[in-house]
C-alpha cells in the first residue's frame, strides 16, 4: 500500500484513537498515536508527521498548549494540525488558530468527513511549498520560505496563520483585500467568521504596531505604505 503521509494522533480517549487510526490507516495513512500532550511532543521528535490531529480536551496539558508548544520550534513550521473538538462555539475555533491550528473538526466524527478534510489539508500543503519570494517594506521583511519576519532588523514570532496574514497583506501594499479573499486565501475551506480575522489582526498589531495595516471599515484590511 502506498504510504500517503505521515499522522500523529493525539487524544485522551483510546476508543477515538482507536477509530481514527483504523479509518485512516485504511486508507494508506502511517499513524503514530499518543493519549497527552506529552508524549505527543516525545514522538514529534522522531516521527516528524506532515499532519497531527489534535483533541482540545485533555487533562494535564491541553491542545491549545501543545499547539503553541509546536509552533514555538520553527523545525516545526511545516507540520499541519488539524483539531479535534467536542465544542462548536467560537472559544474552540479562535483559540485554536491563534495557537497556530490550520483547522478543526468537530465531534462525532464521521468516517468519510474525516479522511477528506485529511485529504484536503494535506493537499493544500503540497500545493503550497513552493517557493515565495521575500517581501520588503521599509522597517519590515518577511520571508515566507523560512518563515521569518524582521521588523526593524529584529527578528518577531507570529504564529503561521498570523505569519500568512500578513504575508497575503504585503503581497500588494496599498490594495484593500475583502473579508471574504482573506478567508479564501488564509483559511481555505475551513469554517470560520469575521471574528477570527479581527483576532488575528490584532495580534499582529500588538507585534509591529498598528499603524501598518489599516481596517477599511464595511470592507476588510490592507497594508498601508
Amino acid at each position: 500500500m502506498i504510504d500517503k503521509g505521515r499522522i500523529l494522533l493525539v487524544d485522551d480517549e483510546e476508543d477515538i484513537l482507536e477509530f481514527l487510526s483504523y479509518n485512516l490507516i485504511k486508507e494508506g495513512f502511517k499513524i503514530k498515536t499518543a493519549s497527552n500532550g506529552k508524549s505527543a511532543l516525545k514522538i514529534l521528535e522522531k516521527f516528524n508527521p506532515d499532519l497531527i490531529i489534535l483533541d482540545v480536551m485533555m487533562p494535564e496539558m491541553d491542545g491549545i498548549e501543545v499547539c503553541e508548544s509546536i509552533r514555538k520550534n520553527e523545525k516545526n513550521d511545516d507540520v499541519l494540525i488539524l483539531f479535534l473538538t467536542a465544542r462548536s462555539e467560537d472559544y474552540s475555533e479562535l483559540a485554536g488558530f491563534s495557537a497556530g491550528a490550520d483547522d478543526y473538526i468537530t465531534k462525532p466524527i464521521k468516517p468519510r468527513l474525516l479522511v477528506s478534510r485529511v485529504n484536503a489539508i494535506l493537499k493544500r500543503k503540497r500545493k503550497t511549498k513552493e517557493t515565495s519570494s521575500p517581501i520588503r517594506i521599509g522597517e519590515i521583511s518577511i520571508n515566507k520560505s523560512t518563515h521569518k519576519l524582521l521588523y526593524s532588523d529584529k527578528e518577531i514570532y507570529l504564529a503561521r496563520k498570523e505569519f500568512n496574514l500578513l504575508y497575503f497583506l504585503m503581497t500588494i501594499p496599498g490594495k484593500v483585500f475583502t473579508r471574504e479573499e482573506i478567508i479564501t486565501t488564509i483559511w481555505k475551506d475551513a469554517i470560520v467568521g469575521d471574528r477570527t480575522i479581527d483576532v488575528h489582526i490584532r495580534k499582529i498589531r500588538e507585534k509591529i504596531g498598528s499603524n501598518h495595516i489599516k481596517t477599511v471599515k464595511g470592507i476588510g484590511y490592507k497594508f498601508d505604505i
